[in-house]
C-alpha cells in the first residue's frame, strides 16, 4: 500500500500530521507492507532565502490578524505539537524558501533516505531553529542522514529534481490540493489536515480492505 503525503517543511500542522500518521501506523497490522512517499508542496512559492521578522509578525501579516491573535494561533499550534511529543520552537524558526529543501528530498527519495531527511528537515526547522534555505545547511543536515556531501552540492547547484518538484506541485494543483498536509492512500483515498491518529487508522483500515486481491499462481 503506498502513501504520498503533501507537505512542507515549515508547515507546523505537516509536522504533527506526520507524528499522528507514525502512531496510526504502529497500530497498523500491515505496517511493514506500506509504502511512504512524500511529495514537494511550498506554501510561499515566492519566499525569499530568509525572511525578516519573528513569527506572529509573519502570521499576523498573512492571515490578516492583530499580532496577539496571531500569538494565540501560534500557542495553539505549540500546544497540539506538544500532545504529540513535538517542541515547535515558533520563537527561533527562521521562515525562509523551501524550494532546494523539496529538491534534497526528492534525490534523498532515490537514496532510501527520504523519510530520515523529511524528519531531519522538520527537526531542524522547528526545533533547532536552522536557516532552511541556506545551502550549507542543507548540505549538513543531508550529510546527517546519510546523503553524499559532494552530491548534494552538485544537486543544489545544477538545479536537478527542480522538475520533479513541480511535478508533484501540478499533482497537487489536479487532485485539488489546497493545504497541508494531505495524504493521499493508494490514488484512491485522500485525507485533508493534521487528522487524529485514529481517524488515519481508519482510512488505513479500509484501504487495505479494498484494495484488489493479489493473485495466486
Amino acid at each position: 500500500m503506498r502513501i504520498e503525503i503533501w507537505s512542507d517543511v515549515v508547515c507546523p500542522w505537516c509536522f504533527i500530521g506526520k507524528r499522528r500518521l507514525e502512531t496510526a501506523l504502529q497500530r497498523f497490522a500491515h505496517r511493514d507492507d506500506v509504502e511512504l512517499i512524500w511529495r514537494s508542496f511550498e506554501l510561499d512559492p515566492d519566499a525569499p532565502a530568509a525572511r525578516e521578522g519573528d513569527y506572529a509578525s509573519r502570521l499576523a501579516e498573512k492571515y490578516g490578524r492583530s499580532v496577539p491573535e496571531a500569538q494565540k494561533m501560534i500557542d495553539s499550534m505549540a500546544a497540539a505539537g506538544a500532545a504529540d511529543g513535538l517542541n515547535l520552537r515558533f520563537d527561533i524558526a527562521r521562515a525562509g524558501n523551501t524550494f532546494d529543501a523539496h529538491r534534497l528530498l526528492h534525490l534523498a527519495a532515490e537514496r532510501d533516505t527520504q523519510g530520515a531527511f523529511k524528519e531531519r528537515l522538520f527537526q531542524a526547522y522547528f526545533t533547532e531553529g536552522e536557516a532552511i534555505a541556506d545551502h550549507d545547511t542543507l548540505v549538513r543536515l543531508a550529510g546527517e542522514v546519510g546523503l553524499e556531501p559532494t552530491e548534494v552540492e552538485s544537486v543544489l547547484g545544477e538545479g536537478t529534481y527542480a522538475d520533479a518538484v513541480r511535478s508533484d506541485q501540478e499533482r497537487a494543483r489536479r487532485y485539488g490540493i489546497a493545504g497541508v498536509p494531505f495524504f493521499v492512500v493508494d490514488e484512491k483515498f485522500g485525507v485533508s489536515g493534521a487528522q487524529p491518529p485514529d481517524q488515519l487508522a481508519q482510512v488505513l483500515e479500509r484501504a487495505w480492505a479494498e484494495r484488489p486481491p493479489v493473485p495466486t499462481t
